[in-house]
């Protein structure tokens, strides 16, 4: 592989998950006030109800979908499900997804453009996160077509080998990208650059989302009336 390939995908993907986790820590501990998803629901609910479900219905079913496609082995499905089975299915699930999340955040990014009062309190970093997810969801569901070439599940395969040598420390990972079309490169690399960015944009909220689930087992809280 040449070294370009090396940067892009050996060693760019432990800079990004390196920011991404120290810089969460860091912004927790010194910038808790900024730590939200800054709504803008008080300046106008329009398109924001249905643009915002459709998005985060869409977007934690991919999240979670890639989660545990890429980074579960081989050998855990394979007795009960084949690579090309399972190829199929996350073709039509997250194509599925993929165009609820895409149609949400057009919608949200439409409000954001045309509506004058939440323009005026746009942040060029929301706007950035917009954009930035907008064409990873393009990018990700122009995968599709390119899937449907090799229905076997090989190219899963590789693409999954790459992310658990690159999770667990291993070599050989790059090598696992040879002959790959650039569209799902630019897909990798756009995911990884969004883990990047997250620790200085709004998406920080993500994390508050995975710690709410702390409230379903806590302790029951006791509140008596004054008088």
């Amino acid at each position: 592989m040449s070294y370009s390939q090396t940067l892009l995908f050996g060693i760019y993907p432990y800079i990004a998950l390196t920011i991404f986790l120290l810089g969460s820590l860091i912004r927790f501990d010194r910038e808790q006030y900024t730590w939200k998803s800054d709504s803008s629901q008080l300046l106008k609910r329009h398109q924001l109800r249905l643009g915002s479900n459709l998005f985060h219905i869409g977007v934690l079913f991919l999240f979670f979908g890639h989660f545990i496609g890429m980074l579960t082995p081989h050998f855990v499905y394979e007795p009960f499900m084949s690579s090309g089975a399972k190829q199929i299915l996350a073709m039509v699930s997250g194509g599925i997804a993929g165009v609820l999340a895409f149609v949400g955040i057009s919608l949200l990014l439409h409000r954001r453009l045309t509506e004058p009062r939440i323009r005026v309190t746009t942040k060029p970093g929301d706007l950035l996160v917009l954009l930035l997810l907008g064409l990873q969801l393009l990018l990700g569901l122009a995968t599709i077509p390119l899937s449907a070439q090799h229905l076997d599940g090989s190219m899963m395969l590789r693409l999954a080998e790459w992310a658990q040598r690159i999770i667990t420390f291993r070599g050989g990972a790059v090598e696992m990208l040879a002959g790959a079309s650039w569209v799902f490169k630019a897909h990798l690399f756009l995911g990884m650059t969004i883990f990047l960015v997250l620790p200085f944009t709004r998406l920080v909220h993500v994390w508050s989302g995975f710690g709410a689930t702390t409230y379903l087992g806590r302790t029951w809280q006791l509140v008596r009336p004054r008088g």
